[in-house]
């Protein structure tokens, strides 16, 4: 993969190659590794990469409705990622498909994903939460701009890159010595510059995006923060449901609450919006959050 300038159309054309991967033969393929990417894989590429192997195998007009995936091990950015999907059920309305996700033969991710063909229904949604617009608030690269002296030099470059996925919190996190407070919280977000119109592509985009901000939830009532290295936190699974068509270069609203954690674990949910009100999306994740020491 090359390494693009960090204008909004560099970025998000690095991010659409991320997700484009490559076909090794029938049902496996190949995910690229990110550009100057150091350590763990992101989960939401790891996701977003499984997603669009088993898009791909389906040919009759069915689309991506929901998947859910177990993290088996932490992935590597040293070495690419191999997908081997398996096709377990096709039917007349819907499909199945297996995803296995591996690094050197081993397996880091297994997801099961299911497609429908698209028919009508009964129809009902949660309304929207009231909040700001995304105009009248910071994003958080500006948030942490205004903070970057107080972040230990060793994750000042991580901390303040240019992202493919500009998000707008509604009520910012406190990023050192956070006050316990509800386990709710809420930001807008999309992809910085605009998508061809593929919605297989922004489905995989919105899975990427889907692993941001979640997991972070469930730590609000504790005041801990994986900035001071006090908690080790990881996700252990991800569920995602598509239920309507979206544009992931549009706003959507992330509004996420936490109803329980316990155990060295935390459980998170997340509904995904239109700025028209629209619920598109809803997910769901299990993490870790181990306290250190």
């Amino acid at each position: 993969m090359i390494e693009r300038a960090e204008t909004p159309e560099g970025l998000v054309a690095q991010l659409v190659e991320l997700l484009d991967v490559e076909t090794i033969d029938t049902d496996l393929y190949r995910g690229a590794r990110q550009p100057g990417g150091v350590g763990r894989v992101f989960g939401g590429q790891v996701i977003a990469q499984a997603l669009q192997a088993a898009q791909r195998s389906i040919d009759d007009g069915k689309v991506a409705h929901s998947l859910h995936a177990y993290f088996m091990r932490a992935g590597s950015e040293d070495h690419p990622i191999i997908y081997r999907v398996v096709r377990d059920f096709d039917g007349r309305s819907f499909a199945n498909r297996r995803v296995i996700a591996m690094q050197r033969g081993t397996p880091i991710l297994n997801m099961i994903a299911s497609f429908q063909l698209p028919e009508d229904g009964l129809s009902h949604q949660f309304p929207m939460p009231d909040v700001p617009p995304p105009e009248a608030l910071k994003s958080e690269s500006e948030l942490r701009e205004e903070i970057q002296a107080h972040v230990p030099e060793k994750l000042r470059r991580f901390f303040l890159r240019a992202r493919p996925i500009e998000i707008r919190p509604v009520d910012p996190r406190e990023w050192f010595a956070p006050a316990p407070r509800e386990p709710v919280q809420h930001s807008w977000f999309r992809v910085v510059a605009p998508l061809a119109d593929d919605p297989a592509l922004h489905r995989a985009m919105l899975a990427y995006a889907s692993d941001m901000t979640l997991l972070g939830t469930c730590m609000l009532p504790h005041g801990v923060t994986w900035m001071d290295g006090s908690v080790q936190t990881a996700s252990l699974d991800h569920a995602l449901w598509l239920h309507e068509p979206f544009r992931a270069d549009e706003w959507m609203l992330y509004t996420c609450d936490s109803p329980w954690s316990g155990h060295g674990r935390g459980h998170n949910r997340g509904r995904i919006y239109t700025a028209g009100g629209r619920l598109v999306a809803s997910a769901a994740q299990e993490g870790l959050i181990r306290k250190r020491g």
